[in-house]
């Protein structure tokens, strides 16, 4: 009997989010849901992340109705999945109760079978109640841990800081971190344990040691999920399928690698040549890769990379003899733990189908490609984009201030947000930390949870004030207002408990879509009003040109009979 891999596709989430910017319509999206029902993935990640968000702002459509169109698309035949954090859920601070369990009873009820659950901190306890409601509603959780590297600090930062007194950490993240917080997840309910690497930052000699720990400690089912942005996607996949990963994401082709997760097309022919079943309608992905290329060229505005991978055809595919031989010597390096080896040959295979080359600049700064990309944006407005490499060697000193925040979003962008502040003040002359985010001053003040690493006292005092740690307060919460509109009859802004939670998520870019679909129903309302007015106009002119035509007899009979019915 064949061993089996449970394959989660993210094309239609966390693909486009990664390489187009969240732009794919529900028109595009309705071309590939008939391929995607018979495809037999375990699972396809569609919702949450910066989709609600982004279709609101930028397509003008609802998030509800998208949930619900892929929901009857798919049929019921694979679990649809969704993406959430936890008690900040798409925000910066954390949610009242009630709109966390609103929001994922409603997710769960619209069709997400599996809620992936996870915290910018790895603060646990912003996980709990989501857990808890997913749960209670039917659904799966999925709890992330978020996978982040310690800060690159050089010998001469490690000195400095030892005159200066400001203790700079041996390793925090290891093995040992992530294994201890996937083992409390599982106690406090978890379904379903993700190793969470959004950056891709996860190399292969760390993903072999922790896929095994997890497989060995841990009872329920272990996920990988990875990009490809510095090179080591692939790698990483590979050798967390050797020791027996149960679950890993990928992308189907055209939408893969780069910043995106690992081709599904290249795991497969890894999985036929380990023996391993992953349940997949090949046929199937291959009709989806042949609409994602036409869907990709539509998106051009919003694909960075234009780079086209080949086609791989899943049901009939030959390896030449040099492809063959690197698929092997990959499977061969990877169940021997010669680490490097394994990189260095699934980066070649990578090249060979034309997929992007590694962004070596990520790779060095240790830090996501986002993240780096904003940075630099920051710093080219300012017209200082000179200074990117002083930023890059800040960041590790502002991380360590702010208690070592994973680099997930969104405290990766409040970290490198705060890293151009200070060099930006410190190229002006002024103090290093003059000017503070309020994102950043709320992360050292303790709003957003528990840092990985103690903030010193003396640190949050300068920046927040306090030299305790202050946790964000709901009762303080202000739900959003829901006004009605007198332009459109007094319509309510949000009709229904879904359009209120659209309304608390995300108040600005809501309310914009809320009024403008309000105004789209009222004058559908009108036009329909006007039509039916103009039925009854015509019907009462047809009558009359009836009427008209009737003899003199025929109209004073009429008359009578009408005159005889009202006495």
């Amino acid at each position: 009997m064949k061993k089996k891999l449970l394959i989660r596709d993210l094309t239609l989430r966390d693909g486009q989010q990664s390489s187009f910017a969240t732009r794919m319509t529900q028109k595009q999206i309705d071309k590939v849901l008939p391929h995607y029902k018979e495809a037999g993935f375990y699972a396809a990640e569609v919702w949450g992340g910066a989709v609600p968000d982004s279709i609101m702002r930028y397509l003008n459509e609802d998030p509800w109705d998208r949930l619900e169109k892929i929901r009857e698309g798919f049929g019921g035949k694979t679990k649809l999945t969704a993406l959430s954090r936890g008690r900040n859920m798409f925000g910066y601070s954390p949610y009242p109760e009630d709109v966390l369990e609103g929001f994922n009873r409603l997710a769960v009820k619209g069709g997400i079978d599996i809620m992936r659950i996870f915290d910018a901190l790895n603060d646990l306890d912003n996980m709990q109640t989501t857990i808890d409601y997913v749960k209670a509603s039917g659904g799966l959780a999925d709890c992330a841990v978020c996978y982040t590297v310690d800060p690159l600090f050089t010998f001469a930062d490690r000195v400095k800081g030892m005159i200066s007194g400001k203790k700079v950490p041996h390793k925090i993240f290891t093995v040992d971190y992530f294994v201890e917080k996937c083992k409390k997840l599982e106690k406090m309910g978890a379904d379903i344990i993700s190793i969470k690497d959004m950056a891709g930052l996860i190399p292969p000699g760390v993903a072999s040691p922790l896929t095994k720990r997890l497989k060995s400690e841990i009872k329920i089912p272990i996920d990988l999920h990875t990009h490809c942005t510095p090179g080591y996607g692939l790698a990483c996949v590979l050798v967390a399928i050797v020791n027996g990963v149960d679950i890993v994401d990928t992308v189907i082709g055209n939408f893969a690698g780069g910043p995106a997760a690992p081709a599904f097309e290249l795991v497969q022919i890894f999985c036929d040549k380990l023996g391993i079943d992953t349940g997949v309608n090949l046929e199937q992905v291959t009709k989806i890769n042949r609409d994602l290329f036409h869907i990709r060229k539509e998106l051009d505005k919003f694909d960075e990379m234009k780079q086209f991978p080949e086609e791989i055809d899943l049901a009939n595919y030959t390896l030449k003899n040099d492809i063959n031989a690197l698929f092997d010597k990959a499977i061969d390096a990877a169940k021997n733990d010669r680490i490097e080896e394994t990189t260095e040959i699934c980066q070649e295979i990578e090249k060979a189908y034309n997929f992007c080359a590694p962004d070596e600049i990520v790779k060095a700064a240790q830090i996501p490609g986002g993240m780096y990309t904003n940075m630099l944006a920051q710093l080219k407005q300012l017209k200082l984009d000179h200074l990117l490499e002083k930023v890059l060697r800040t960041v590790p000193r502002v991380r360590l201030d702010s208690g070592l925040p994973p680099l997930v979003t969104p405290t990766s962008q409040i970290v490198g947000v705060q890293a151009v502040y200070c060099v930006v003040s410190e190229n002006k002359g002024d103090e290093f930390y003059s000017n503070t985010s309020t994102q950043f001053v709320n992360l050292v003040k303790g709003v957003y949870g528990k840092t990985p690493y103690p903030i010193d006292p003396d640190f949050r005092e300068k920046i927040c004030g306090t030299r305790e740690e202050i946790p964000y307060d709901v009762s303080q919460y202000k739900k959003q207002e829901n006004p009605t509109l007198p332009e459109f009859e007094d319509v309510r802004l949000a009709k229904n408990e879904k359009e209120e939670l659209l309304l608390e998520l995300f108040p600005a870019v809501a309310a914009g879509f809320l009024k403008n679909k309000r105004e789209v129903e009222y004058k559908k309302m009108l036009a329909e009003i006007q039509a039916v007015e103009e039925i009854e106009i015509r019907k009462i002119h047809e009558e009359a040109e009836k009427y008209n035509q009737l003899s003199t007899d025929e109209k004073k009979a009429i008359l009578l009979e009408g005159l005889y019915n009202n006495w």
